[in-house]
């Protein structure tokens, strides 16, 4: 009798320490559990955030990259500004010169109208085409241009190459009507001959 109840006092220890492990496991399982979501929040809060605390990455970048925008910003206004005041400043001289060697030349043509006629063509037809030479070459003055005319009418046969458009881009780049005219295949010799009997044409043509 008396080892039935030992046997069952044994037993039933037995299955409280059972029960008390199932217990202790179970609730070390959920601490370790419960640990691991809040370092996960952790972490995820600081890859959202400033780790240091601070204000955000971002917020200066922003600033910086605004800052470099309008430095930039203001050098290029300022470039464009000048680029444009300069250009403007040459194209009003050049329609300056434009206006002056045009006004010349309607009064070359006005007290000399043999001009014209030595170069078979009539008076606004000539200034027309001074006219529209001078968009290239404000400073292209009135004789030069009568002079280039004459001489592509005088050589143009013989030199198919020598035309009054080829004179003038010589004269626009600062060449003299001599250097051209060797430029495009004449001797020094010829170029001078050349030149000289143009002139004395057009001025037997003023004198008219």
């Amino acid at each position: 009798m008396r080892r039935k109840r030992m046997n069952r006092l044994l037993e039933g220890l037995v299955f409280l320490f059972l029960v008390l492990g199932l217990c202790s496991t179970g609730f070390a399982q959920g601490r370790g559990h419960g640990g691991g979501r809040g370092s996960g929040g952790g972490i995820g809060g600081s890859a959202m955030g400033n780790p240091n605390g601070g204000r955000p990455d971002s917020v200066g970048v922003d600033r910086g990259l605004e800052r470099s925008s309008n430095a930039s910003k203001g050098r290029a206004d300022n470039g464009r500004s000048t680029a444009a005041d300069r250009s403007n400043g040459r194209s009003d001289e050049g329609l300056s010169r434009a206006s002056d060697n045009l006004r010349r030349a309607d009064k070359e043509l006005s007290e000399h109208p043999g001009i014209s006629s030595a170069l078979h063509v009539n008076a606004n037809d000539l200034r027309a085409q001074y006219k529209a030479a001078l968009v290239t070459n404000p400073g292209l003055k009135f004789g030069q241009f009568v002079a280039a005319t004459r001489v592509a009418q005088n050589l143009g046969r013989r030199n198919p190459n020598i035309t009054r458009s080829a004179i003038l881009a010589g004269l626009a780049s600062g060449r003299s009507l001599g250097q051209t005219l060797q430029d495009l295949g004449l001797s020094e010799r010829q170029a001078n001959e050349a030149r000289k009997q143009a002139e004395r044409e057009i001025k037997r043509a003023r004198d008219q």
